[in-house]
């Protein structure tokens, strides 16, 4: 196991001089960046923004966690520590909650990578953990002895006297984009059907709540999606790593880690910060796209495209759909169309394409083809739709 883990981490460390972005990732693994392509009027921002490292509960430096962002080609990502919760109390001492962010933006010098300073506020039900992501200074969302040394349990304990609903106040008076963590819970939740409690409720409706978790992890919670939509909060997917992205996530496999895409309106910190805040996102988690019909739509339309629409072999009309992202797009045909060589149900490979015989009743000169996209949801148990349009040659 010791071998093992010396050589992931010296495989992550050596990514710390690749650059992100076209320009500077060119030495990297490309094959593992998480990409999709910007719509017609946004910028798309890959961005995890709940991460952990040894300042907190987790169990990497924070300088790692730069490294594989890099590897993963985000454009943004947070590393969150608990400010109350310090499992590691004991064994490294920081009175200043703003150290993690400290050395992962001296790790990103010199790349595009943008580090966001972000805190995790814990407590127990009904708030539970809410993260504050873009926060001028962490020390002003805790109210406990930093500097003196006591067991994480003791610590833990006398933080969490100061009422959550003060250190929220704190965060938005830094004008900080706060969402609730991880809210299907079984911890708060036994039967994990999440409900809304009337803290959360009540800062969603004073406009101090801004987003929630709808997919942390390997979950997803399609009752948190419907009270995202219910309450007007911006959706959010995330990692939430401790361990290594490599053993949680296996990219190296083919998986990824799950993130929020932002549409900005420029690659900046200060416009993924506005687009959070407008509620312009997009989670992507295990290969689903989950997401507003006003979001999802136009990064399907970017995503998918007829690229060739020929009767050259006779009467029977060849297309070729191209998908230019990392999704592997399951499609169901809704057209008035039946396909020659294919089911009503077809897949188009991630940064690939797919050829379908289209039997028309006579020679069309131009196709339009509708698809459910079965793995992409505008709602809880309902999928997005897309047409596709060419020009034949007939």
């Amino acid at each position: 196991m010791k071998s093992t883990l010396t050589a992931a981490i010296m495989l992550l460390a050596s990514s710390a001089a690749f650059g992100h972005g076209a320009a500077s990732h060119g030495d990297g693994d490309t094959a593992r960046y998480i990409q999709f392509p910007d719509t017609a009027d946004h910028v798309v921002m890959t961005f995890d923004p709940h991460t952990h490292s040894v300042f907190s509960d987790g169990h990497v430096w924070p300088r790692i966690r730069i490294s594989e962002a890099l590897r993963d080609g985000l454009d943004a990502i947070a590393i969150t520590e608990h400010l109350e919760y310090q499992p590691h109390l004991l064994d490294i001492q920081h009175p200043d909650r703003n150290r993690a962010w400290e050395i992962a933006v001296e790790a990103a010098e010199g790349t595009d990578l943008i580090v966001v300073a972000g805190s995790e506020i814990t407590r127990d039900a009904p708030a539970g953990h809410m993260n504050a992501v873009f926060i001028s200074d962490a020390n002003t969302l805790i109210e406990a002895p930093l500097g003196e040394r006591m067991e994480p349990g003791e610590f833990y304990a006398a933080a969490k006297e100061w009422p959550a609903q003060s250190a929220v106040e704190a965060a938005n008076e830094q004008g900080a984009f706060v969402f609730w963590n991880h809210a299907y819970w079984t911890r708060d939740f036994p039967n994990g059907i999440a409900k809304i409690p009337d803290f959360h409720r009540r800062n969603a409706r004073n406009g101090l709540l801004h987003g929630i978790e709808v997919a942390n992890g390997h979950s997803y919670s399609e009752e948190v999606f419907e009270i995202a939509l219910k309450h007007d909060l911006t959706l959010i997917g995330v990692s939430d790593v401790h361990n290594l992205i490599d053993w949680d996530y296996k990219p190296h496999e083919g998986g990824h880690r799950p993130v929020t895409l932002v549409l900005a309106d420029e690659h900046s910190e200060a416009a993924m910060k506005e687009a959070l805040f407008d509620k312009r996102t997009v989670v992507w988690f295990e290969n689903m796209l989950i997401g507003r019909p006003e979001h999802i739509g136009p990064l399907l339309d970017a995503s998918l495209s007829i690229t060739r629409a020929s009767y050259e072999d006779g009467e029977i009309l060849r297309i070729t759909i191209e998908n230019v992202s990392d999704a592997s797009f399951e499609l169901q045909n809704n057209s008035r169309y039946t396909f020659y060589n294919k089911t009503d149900f077809v897949t188009v490979p991630p940064h690939g394409s797919l050829e379908i015989g289209i039997k028309t009743p006579s020679k069309q000169r131009n196709i339009e083809l509708g698809f459910e996209v079965l793995n992409a949801l505008v709602a809880p148990k309902k999928n997005a739709t897309i047409t596709l349009t060419a020009a034949t040659d007939a």
